[in-house]
């Protein structure tokens, strides 16, 4: 099955992580301190990464979660969105590359 993954910068995680967990009704399944969190619901993959502040509330990337995906990769849909395709443990495993004290 996949999930929608939609991806957004913001200039304040602490903020975002209150908002996103009242709007999605779950705390993020992963969170950087000051620098990233992630919610993994039934139906979505969403996730918050800091941002310049002239860069807050934009769209960062859209993507799919897949169990079924062979490698990560990208494309760039008509509107010029980049969209990415990974399984759950591609996305840990980057997580992790950025990030190695995440949880």
């Amino acid at each position: 099955m996949r999930k929608l993954h939609i991806a957004l910068g913001t200039a304040d995680i602490n903020a975002s992580v209150a908002d996103y967990s009242a709007r999605l009704g779950c705390a993020p399944e992963v969170v950087v301190p000051n620098e990233y969190a992630l919610w993994r619901t039934d139906t979505v993959n969403f996730s918050v990464r800091k941002v310049p502040a002239g860069e807050s509330g934009q769209l960062r990337h859209l993507g799919w979660e897949d169990a079924a995906c062979g490698g990560y990769r990208t494309d760039t849909d008509v509107n010029g969105i980049l969209w990415e395709h990974f399984s759950a443990e591609q996305q840990a495993s980057e997580i992790r590359d950025i990030w190695p004290d995440a949880t």
